[in-house]
């Protein structure tokens, strides 16, 4: 049914690339590249029912990308690289004539700061093309703006106060990694909180803000608020918002390791000078930490991801609370992944298997929540990502 250009070879891309095979009558030719063609070898290696295709390519430059999509012709990109390298490859997907699908919106390399405008800002220019551009689609973003849609609709004359939780209960038994790309994964969690609140931005001191907060199965879990991006294209997309944040989990050794990171100036994202070269020290830290993708083998435990919603229905206060529960355990025996990257690499598979079904196709940019969410929402569920629903209970918040 269709052509899929993977741009990406992390644990993220073997999840959806493992899950597109499983679904070969949509996704009939799938190609793999990235800068190191051996780790797209390495996971079309693992694929069985169909041939994967592979090929080099460096994201961030546009020449190539193009040579490479013109000569594949994939009908979307799915974009699982870095975030750094979005607007690339949407320039590229634009000179091409290619549909757009990513996980994470963009965010400069020379600035821990991430804002959905500069991608918004390729609306027109996708419209015009008759392109479809698919932003955020992992979980969160992603899952988390697809169950606001979905709840919105069918809970809520209104919503007006949303909270995100993500919780990873999860133990690697590593004395210190990070679930996805370290680098990215620093860059986010050291920046300065931010929420919203009676119709402005609000910031708070890094992880300043915490309290405990109950997850399913898990228990109490100390929880702080950060800045996480689908709260910028929710609160737009739905006004009625009086208060969106986000919510996660943090264990005390990890915050402390973090802590020296910080102290010792192994976050900074500037270059510095070391043996007459430049390097710049996140990226070294990102060198020796543990690959993400080697998690999963040892992994134990489970992830808890939600929205508390608070709204009126028929004039009455009501309050869904709609979350999943992922083991590690049983994300890594299906895809040899750990459960942060089967979280994230199963919804970009179905926002590309929708894409292709025409079912989530519109020319111009969108954010996910801008689709129609119940077909999402029935993939979700056959696809080892099902929901669980608690209608008027304590949200704790």
């Amino acid at each position: 049914m269709g052509k899929v250009l993977i741009i990406g070879a992390g644990g993220v891309s073997n999840v959806t690339v493992k899950k597109m095979a499983l679904n070969a009558g949509v996704f009939t030719e799938i190609m793999v590249a990235t800068r190191t063609r051996s780790k797209a070898d390495k996971i079309a290696a693992g694929i069985s029912n169909m041939k994967i295709r592979t090929a080099q390519v460096d994201a961030d430059n546009t020449g190539e990308l193009v040579a490479l999509m013109k000569d594949f012709k994939p009908d979307i990109v799915v974009n699982l690289a870095l975030p750094y390298q979005d607007l690339s490859i949407m320039d590229a997907c634009l000179a091409c004539g290619t549909s757009y699908l990513d996980t994470a919106n963009y965010e400069p390399l020379d600035e821990a700061k991430y804002q959905y405008a500069w991608q918004w800002a390729y609306k027109d220019r996708f419209e015009e093309a008759g392109l479809t551009a698919i932003l955020g689609c992992g979980f969160d973003p992603g899952v988390t703006g697809v169950y606001t849609a979905y709840a919105a609709r069918r809970y809520f004359d209104e919503i007006q106060y949303l909270d995100i939780v993500d919780c990873n209960a999860g133990d690697h038994h590593k004395a210190f990694a990070t679930n996805f790309n370290p680098e990215i994964n620093i860059r986010e969690i050291t920046q300065r909180g931010k929420y919203y609140e009676d119709g402005e931005w609000k910031e708070t001191d890094p992880l300043s803000v915490h309290r405990a907060l109950n997850y399913p199965g898990i228990g109490p879990r100390e929880s702080y608020l950060m800045y996480h991006e689908e709260l910028e294209s929710l609160v737009k997309n739905y006004p009625t918002l009086r208060r969106a944040r986000f919510w996660m989990t943090f264990g005390q050794e990890y915050l402390t390791h973090l802590r020296v990171i910080q102290n010792i100036g192994m976050d900074r994202i500037d270059p510095v000078m070391y043996n007459g070269a430049e390097i710049v020290p996140i990226q070294f830290l990102k060198a020796v930490l543990p690959d993400p993708g080697s998690l999963g083998e040892n992994y134990t435990g489970q992830t808890s991801i939600g929205c508390r919603i608070r709204g009126l229905k028929d004039g009455e206060e009501t309050t869904c609370y709609i979350y999943n529960n992922c083991s590690h355990e049983a994300a890594y025996k299906e895809t040899g992944a750990q459960a942060v990257s089967y979280t994230t690499g199963v919804p970009a598979m179905i926002g590309a298997k929708l894409f292709l079904q025409n079912i989530w196709k519109k020319p111009g940019v969108w954010n996910v929540e801008d689709f129609d969410p119940d077909p999402f929402m029935k993939e979700l569920d056959e696809q080892g990502l099902p929901r669980h629903e608690q209608l008027n209970a304590d949200l704790e918040l």
